[in-house]
């Protein structure tokens, strides 16, 4: 972990209000205009962004943990998928005067750290892929139609992109599936 990530998960874990603002200033600008984009309010930025970085300090304090990007670029990543698993949540609740579904804070804090880890060994394994495997996989989790790959890579049909696309996902599946912190992570 660069020395400058470690010491600043070490001063945020100890409450250093200084990189508190910092990450604060840096950071929640762009949470907020994620979240409001996507059917959010400040007041739903802000607790996204304040359970992120309740999460971080409480992994933090259990075991350290090596973020390979900017901590700026870690904190909103895990405040975007902490609002997307929110959205969908929100989906699911039924709410009547019979039907109430409570969740409790700390079982969303173990699935969101949970579910961070899942995301961070996904962007590893994805880099050990060749450079057309991860162009490819991106394009394809950005939903870019088979046509336009096939002009923006050179392929031949939208089969050929379709069987590439299914063999560059097999290979990131084995890469997954052999690295140790799998079992660890599908068992919990």
């Amino acid at each position: 972990m660069p020395e400058v990530h470690k010491d600043l998960l070490q001063k945020l874990a100890n409450g250093d209000r200084k990189t508190i603002q910092e990450i604060y200033s840096s950071v929640f600008p762009k949470v907020l205009g994620y979240v409001s984009k996507n059917n959010g309010e400040k007041e739903d930025a802000e607790d996204i962004f304040q359970k992120v970085l309740l999460q971080i300090i409480a992994r933090y304090k259990v075991k350290a943990f090596k973020i390979d990007s900017s901590l700026e670029g870690y904190v909103f990543s895990a405040s975007r998928n902490l609002w997307r698993r929110e959205l969908n949540k929100q989906k699911r609740i039924v709410t009547n005067d019979k039907v109430l579904e409570h969740s409790k804070e700390s079982e969303d804090m173990t699935m969101a750290i949970l579910e961070q880890e899942k995301w961070e060994l996904f962007q590893e394994k994805l880099t050990e892929l060749s450079d057309n495997c991860k162009q490819l996989l991106q394009l394809f989790f950005q939903k870019v139609p088979y046509k336009d790959i096939v002009e923006k890579l050179g392929y031949n049909t939208d089969n050929v992109v379709r069987q590439r696309v299914f063999n560059c996902k097999s290979q990131l599946t084995k890469l997954i599936k052999n690295d140790s912190r799998y079992n660890q992570i599908k068992e919990l």
